[in-house]
């Protein structure tokens, strides 16, 4: 349950009537809670840390989880000492939600640190431990940005060895004190199971910690919670969590490999509405312990614009919810699409509304890079999936659009692909830029194959080599992330692809081009 407190002002009579529901909720769980003590022990305690997403110039979402039927407690503040509050919110953690919780916060200062501080209290109003956290609101003046990306956790059966210092990229991301992170999907691998031992090319044993929930491919709500909980415990990944806001997507290992709506599916097969079971229960999970806003035009979105100040608009899109079965396409190429009619048309009207400087495009596969499961299929003109982006790229340019950059994981290596009309067989379109990096913490993979379809040329990739073979393990130091910066003055975009080791592989700065669209009156072109 979410509930937006805008600042500290005195309660309405709707706050009071919201206050009084969640009290009685928590009150008709007593039976659940265990008899309160004075000992620390008995006391609520976050569980897995602090989150924080979807930052805009006045509001952000907090997130925590308690270990068992509690209130969530968030005092706010933009001095670390908490000596002034700016504002305070509440929130249940009930058992229909795995005692995860999140709080809109909203009328926040913009451009501002802002500190806040999250406790649990039982149904008995005595509090627990305290945490604390800090994000960054968008700025609403020229000043410079910079963020970081990637995707990619856990995969493979690579999990957490405390030995090898657990998820290392996260400790490295976060010395970068990035405004934000953009994770580009597959933040859990649902159908890997993380063994205690891997034996390594070299001899060694990677040694994972283990859980129950992560031992056997995920099919139960508790699995699914289970893997998100696996992460957490590492503690690259909490302190990361606690400093960095998220603005989080999703890809296919959320669910299990190169899911889509049709045809995945286990036992329990479809409801009456006809979606998987196995998806909903996924699905449920994934916004159960993700920092995201809830849409309020459809429940469970997952594509949604996140404005960061007047340099920056990012489109998070979603690859998965809505295209069509991945197996069993039409030979013809008809009803065959990635985003689906509603959301390619939503891109549109966001594009060509967005008066930002820069347009992200936050994807979870990339455009270019053959593969059965994506959206290329091989050199020649759009067939099949490619045709929707064809679409959006001739819009992009028929609307004047300037200035998108795509960004994108899930190949477990990272690259740099420039795409030009000029070499491509469909050239209806502006040169654009497109950067993969990932893995966070998985197995790396040799680069793959790009076709013609859209011109893409490799300017960089690194991966495994032959002789190193692929799913290579994390502590061989080809795990990827990559860094935006936005310059306030210039307004250059300089993008570096960096690895664990927080080393600099390659770097562009991209010059913005003036925005060439008349008026902005463009409800014509959609």
């Amino acid at each position: 349950m979410a509930i937006a407190i805008r600042g500290k002002r005195g309660l309405t009579r709707r706050h009071l009537l919201v206050r009084s529901a969640s009290t009685l909720a928590l009150a008709g769980l007593g039976s659940l809670a265990k008899p309160y003590l004075s000992r620390a022990a008995d006391r609520p305690r976050i569980t897995c840390g602090l989150q924080s997403g979807d930052v805009s110039t006045n509001s952000a979402m907090v997130w925590a989880r308690a270990d068992r039927p509690a209130r969530m407690r968030v005092e706010y503040s933009t001095r670390e000492r908490f000596d002034t509050i700016l504002g305070a919110a509440s929130a249940d953690a009930l058992p229909d939600r795995d005692f995860t919780s999140k709080i809109l916060l909203e009328g926040l200062p913009p451009g501002q640190d802002i500190f806040y501080r999250v406790r649990f209290e039982d149904i008995s109003g005595i509090p627990g431990e305290t945490q604390t956290g800090h994000f960054r609101t968008a700025p609403t003046d020229d000043r410079s940005i910079s963020f970081v990306w990637s995707g990619d956790t856990a995969g493979q059966g690579w999990g957490i060895d405390a030995s090898r210092g657990g998820m290392r990229t996260y400790r490295t991301m976060l010395e970068n004190r990035p405004d934000f992170f953009i994770h580009s999907g597959d933040h859990i691998y649902a159908d890997c199971p993380v063994p205690s031992e891997l034996k390594l090319p070299d001899g060694e044993v990677w040694r994972n910690i283990v859980t129950e929930e992560k031992s056997a491919v995920a099919h139960s709500l508790a699995q699914f919670r289970g893997n998100y909980k696996y992460n957490l415990l590492d503690e690259n990944l909490r302190a990361f969590n606690a400093e960095v806001p998220m603005f989080a997507q999703w890809d296919d290992h959320e669910v299990t490999n190169d899911w889509s709506p049709i045809g995945s599916a286990d036992e329990t097969g479809y409801s009456e509405d006809g979606t998987s079971r196995l998806v909903a229960r996924a699905a449920r999970a994934f916004h159960e312990f993700m920092p995201m806003r809830e849409s309020r035009e459809e429940a469970g979105r997952v594509y949604r614009r996140v404005s960061y100040g007047p340099l920056l608009d990012v489109f998070l899109i979603d690859m998965r919810s809505y295209r069509d079965s991945t197996w069993n396409r039409r030979d013809d190429g008809s009803d065959t699409f990635i985003l689906g009619k509603a959301q390619l048309a939503w891109l549109k009207r966001e594009l060509a509304a967005s008066d930002a400087t820069w347009k992200v495009i936050a994807a979870d596969l990339p455009i270019g890079l053959v593969s059965l499961d994506a959206i290329a299929l091989g050199d020649g003109p759009p067939e099949r999936r490619e045709q929707e982006i064809a679409d959006l790229l001739s819009f992009v340019k028929r609307a004047g659009v300037r200035n998108t950059v795509w960004l994108t994981a899930d190949m477990h290596y990272t690259a740099a692909h420039h795409y030009d009309p000029n070499r491509a067989v469909f050239s209806d379109f502006e040169p654009f830029w497109e950067f993969v990096s990932g893995p966070l913490h998985a197995g790396t993979w040799s680069p793959g194959e790009l076709d013609n379809t859209f011109g893409p040329k490799a300017m960089f990739q690194k991966g495994c080599s032959a002789e190193q073979g692929d799913n290579l393990a994390p502590c061989f130091g080809l795990q990827f992330f990559g860094r935006v910066d936005i310059d306030g003055r210039s307004e250059v975009m300089t993008v570096t692809l960096k690895d664990v080791g927080n080393r600099d592989l390659w770097s562009v700065d991209i010059e913005p081009r003036p925005d060439a669209r008349p008026g902005k009156l463009l409800a014509q072109h959609i």
